[in-house]
């Protein structure tokens, strides 16, 4: 017999939710077959069996779950089930069966106790139109009855994505002692480059593409800047140029990582940012698209935004920004012509990295935009 554990998916969420379980109690699994689905507050991620056997469920769906804890058995074919229960580990929350299978709804057990404690209908419940239904979703509920519609009204919501990044967001101010240096890049040669070599490798290649390039070349020169910060002042280096890009298509905010940036043609970048963009319409990123990142690039694309200062995730030295190009007068001669430039800005943890060190990183990184020639090497 083997227990079945949960994975620790990422280190932003204290609990999943068990969505889904992908095979049948008493069914007879593969090594690597994948039997429940866990949802975190920015994925949903299949997990699989680490090896053969007999599941046996211990753990309904809709409850919540934490790493570590045990959720299933796989069981020997043939070995004794007789003392196996359906009630789960005993220090892991309980959930009640979800509601009838044509409403497609699931119920979390926090959710449910609240629901029983006020006497909420389920049909107010299943009017929410969610997929999961969760203590917080209910607790809005109560709000309401409380204190009016009309004063309800009055409340924006935020989404659990957002709340998730207010978190963050909150975590990173309160523990990193961060410091902010922008420069001006001239970007005219690299998105012409960017055209050309969007037509030749038939992949989409623009400024973000160029940059995450431009990125994995600093890993050698630039260690801190890609390390993990670590107890007593140290920061643990990076075997490679694993990079973080913002993604937000208005379905909340995605950081999903390119891998091995240093090392992988535009080609393949280009690939895998697209690759990005189509998942996150639909919101079903897996856990391991969204871990690893050694540093992250921040992305600001509408118009008009000339400066944008990113936060400084937990677990990273420092994040970069990227504005939109935009048209530049400059003189030119006699007369003046007109170049496109962005802003790249670096926030970063000061007890790391020093303003000089900085600039430093922001001066190769203009350096290999503005020389589209290393690019064209690379990629022929």
């Amino acid at each position: 017999m083997t227990e079945f554990r949960v994975p620790k998916l990422n280190n932003n969420d204290a609990t999943y939710i068990l969505v889904e379980w992908l095979a049948e109690d008493g069914q007879e699994v593969r090594d690597g077959d994948p039997i429940v689905l866990l949802e975190t507050s920015k994925a949903t991620e299949e997990v699989e069996a680490p090896e053969p056997g007999v599941l046996r469920r211990l753990l309904p769906e809709g409850a919540e779950c934490e790493p570590g804890q045990v959720i299933a058995r796989l069981l020997v074919p043939g070995e004794d089930a007789a003392a196996e229960t359906a009630d789960g580990d005993a220090r892991g929350p309980r959930a009640a069966a979800p509601p009838a299978a044509g409403a497609g709804v699931v119920v979390t057990a926090p959710a449910r106790e609240l629901i029983e404690a006020h006497g909420v209908p389920m049909e107010r419940v299943y009017a929410l139109g969610r997929k999961v239904i969760r203590r917080t979703d209910v607790e809005e509920l109560l709000r309401g009855d409380a204190t009016g519609a009309d004063d309800d009204a009055r409340w924006i919501t935020l989404s659990r994505a957002q709340q998730r990044t207010a978190e963050v967001v909150e975590r990173s101010r309160r523990e990193i002692p961060a410091a902010f240096t922008a420069m001006t890049v001239d970007v005219t040669g690299v998105l012409s480059l960017a055209r050309d070599l969007t037509r030749r490798l038939r992949a989409l290649i623009g400024l973000p593409e160029m940059t995450v390039k431009a990125l994995g070349g600093l890993l050698d020169r630039f260690p801190v800047f890609f390390a993990e910060p670590g107890p007593g002042l140290r920061a643990r280096r990076a075997a490679t140029a694993d990079v973080g890009v913002t993604i937000d298509v208005g379905r909340g905010l995605f950081i999903p990582v390119v891998r091995d940036a240093g090392n992988r043609s535009l080609a393949e970048i280009a690939g895998d940012l697209a690759a990005f963009r189509t998942t996150a319409l639909t919101g079903s990123f897996r856990e391991r698209d969204l871990q690893g990142g050694a540093i992250t690039l921040t992305l600001h694309t509408h118009d008009g935004i000339v400066l944008a200062t990113p936060i400084v995730f937990p677990g990273q030295t420092c994040a970069l920004s990227l504005t939109a190009p935009r048209p530049e007068v400059v003189p030119d001669g006699s007369g003046f012509a007109v170049r496109k430039t962005a802003t790249i800005g670096l926030a970063y943890d000061h007890r790391f990295i020093n303003g000089r060190d900085a600039a430093e990183f922001l001066g190769e990184l203009r350096t290999a935009l503005e020389s589209p020639a290393r690019f064209l090497t690379e990629n022929g």
